[in-house]
């Protein structure tokens, strides 16, 4: 059964068509994801009162319904050293069309992956694995299963990646935590067959990976028109 909360949000969200980040970042926590912390700061003070509890670098996202594509409109700046800088920031997204305020996030690295879904019209629910980032267009390493994924349809989706060895550690590199992208990707299953009816297409990018941990660090849901 659909959790209230993630239904509030998916029906709050329908006269968007899409889940503004915030959101969508909430959809994946309740849903057992690990996302970054985060704040939707309305004004810069509430910006600020965010970064002074988590510290820089910081990551901030414009926030506004007509704008799906943030990078398209310059509303995604990375390695926000200082207060000036986050306060200059704020004050540049203030302008863009539909302006609701700002996603601060503490700032991540690790092994970029991408975890995705969309909806076929034939098969039903289909979920991607690959290398994420700004890799994606270049490398095009994919693996795709149908939903639901079963433990079997994981593993293989890992190892069907042409640089699994890169993730399982390669010439004495540290692996990334396997376990957590498998819990992961069996969460993010679950969440997919219990929104079927509602979404259209969902991407994860990039996805951290680490030694420790996986993280959602970007995430966009569009829903069902």
């Amino acid at each position: 059964m659909l959790n209230k909360q993630i239904k509030e949000i998916l029906t709050l969200s329908a006269k968007h068509g899409w889940v503004l980040e915030p959101d969508a970042k909430r959809i994946l926590a309740l849903s057992g994801m690990e996302v970054p912390k985060y704040f939707w700061a309305k004004t810069v003070d509430e910006a600020l009162q965010f970064t002074q509890q988590v510290g820089y670098p910081a990551v901030a996202k414009v926030i506004s319904p007509e704008v799906i594509h943030k990078s398209d409109v310059g509303g995604v700046v990375t390695g926000i050293a200082d207060d000036g800088a986050l306060t200059e920031t704020f004050q540049r997204f203030n302008s863009i069309k539909g302006f609701a305020g700002m996603l601060v996030e503490e700032s991540l690295a690790g092994f970029e992956l991408i975890v995705g879904a969309k909806k076929d019209y034939q098969f039903g629910p289909v979920i991607l694995l690959g290398i994420g980032g700004t890799g994606v267009e270049i490398y095009r390493d994919t693996a795709l299963r149908m939903a639901p994924l079963k433990p079997t349809d994981i593993d293989s989706m890992i190892k069907g990646l042409k640089a699994h060895q890169l993730l399982e550690g390669y010439r004495g590199a540290e692996p990334i935590n396997l376990q957590a992208l498998k819990r992961l990707l069996k969460q993010f299953s679950d969440l997919i067959m219990e929104v079927e009816d509602d979404f259209e297409s969902i991407d994860l990018n990039p996805v951290m990976c680490t030694p420790q941990k996986c993280v959602v660090a970007d995430a966009r849901i569009m829903l069902q028109k």
